[in-house]
């Protein structure tokens, strides 16, 4: 890795409760390396508290096209990359795995809702970058692809079970074996997308939702989405007894403030 990739591409602004991180590699399309993957992960490790929402995005006409492709050599000396992680020992290489997939995870901590503005290609890396926040902003050129299978790999940048819990087994599967791009009326209507704008007013379009998303009290906002979050997972008995506790909490909080 040299020393112009050691930052990862990706640079942050923030504006009050809103913290903005950009992928910022526009004459590769934001390709990802490790160092990327390493960057995003440090975003999420020192991540402000006052932090509501977390808005990802990438420059120029693409979100991200996923890998950058020198990872793909199988030589150490050119590049290293997979080539690298294949001759490591498994539970090293897994460990390395485990470390790049926390620059994704992140984006579904407690206390945020993080959004994905999404235009142009968003392949591998770059979809499940997408996939992993909680919401998505679609351009209407934009397309999302998990190719990882036809190249002989898997998705392992924690694709898998957020495109699960958002399109269901039998599409999660089609997509993955296929990788098939799911342009962006078709992500739309799978619900990849929650809403797909022209280009033009993909930045106004996320300006209104972080807007909107930051007007409720912090402490009722931040509660809720841990209920939306927990209710994936949760039997019906147990997810009814987190929204009942949930929900003593804000009244106490209200009838003390009265």
């Amino acid at each position: 890795m040299s020393a112009a990739d050691t930052d990862g591409w990706v640079r942050t602004r923030r504006d009050g409760a809103v913290l903005t991180v950009t992928l910022d590699r526009a004459d590769q399309l934001n390709a990802q390396t490790p160092a990327t993957w390493t960057a995003l992960a440090g975003v999420g490790a020192s991540l402000d508290p006052d932090v509501r929402v977390v808005v990802v995005r990438g420059e120029g006409r693409a979100f991200s096209a996923g890998l950058d492709r020198s990872l793909f050599s199988a030589d150490p000396a050119t590049g290293g990359g997979l080539g690298e992680l294949g001759r490591l020992p498994a539970e090293e290489a897994q460990e390395r795995i485990r470390a790049y997939q926390a620059g994704f995870r992140w984006l579904r901590s407690p206390g945020i809702v993080s959004v994905a503005a999404v235009q142009g290609h968003a392949i591998g890396a770059g979809a499940q970058l997408a996939l992993a926040c909680d919401l998505r902003i679609l351009a209407d050129d934009a397309q999302l692809r998990l190719p990882e299978t036809t190249l002989g790999l898997v998705p392992d940048l924690t694709g898998t079970s957020t495109l699960m819990e958002l399109v269901g087994y039998s599409r999660a599967m089609e997509i993955c074996l296929t990788g098939r791009a799911v342009k962006a009326a078709e992500a739309q209507a799978l619900g990849l997308a929650n809403v797909v704008v022209p280009v033009a007013e993909l930045d106004a379009t996320v300006a209104d939702l972080v807007a909107a998303l930051t007007a409720p009290p912090v402490a009722a906002s931040r509660a809720t989405a841990a209920l939306v979050r927990s209710a994936v997972r949760n039997d019906p008995a147990t997810q009814d007894a987190a929204e009942r506790a949930a929900q003593v909490l804000r009244l106490q909080e209200l009838v003390s403030r009265s």
